[in-house]
């Protein structure tokens, strides 16, 4: 009888950690990301691509300044930020130089980021 007791235990606690990995799982897959930019995140996209098939060329994630080299032409620049976050482009390296506008949340812009050295992710 303390066989089978155990057994069962031991099935219904390996039954409650699958569940809990299937709802860790299912609530990684609810955060949006739009256009391949995962919620929280800002993206750029490469050269006169637009979207990109929803491949972003390069993802920031933490706020702050974003050094980005050789990066010329025609970019879409996408702010998936939450919260209220924006997201400026500058002209120098670690967010120095001419630091432009404030990209709202879930707003893109088409950008010439040939004069573009950085990329800051502002907190609200």
């Amino acid at each position: 009888m303390r066989k089978i007791a155990k057994a069962a235990a031991l099935t219904f606690a390996v039954g409650a950690l699958a569940s809990i990995g299937v709802t860790g799982a299912n609530a990684a897959q609810t955060q949006a990301s739009s256009h391949g930019c995962p919620s929280g995140a800002v993206c750029l996209y490469p050269e006169n691509a637009g979207w990109n098939n929803d491949r972003p060329s390069h993802t920031f994630h933490s706020y702050g300044a974003h050094n980005i080299q050789g990066q010329t032409g025609k970019h879409f620049l996408f702010n998936n930020q939450t919260g209220g976050a924006t997201a400026r482009t500058c002209t120098g390296a670690n967010g120095t130089g001419d630091c432009q506008g404030h990209l709202p949340a879930n707003a893109y812009l088409e950008k010439d980021m040939t004069p573009i050295n950085s990329i800051m992710l502002v907190k609200p």
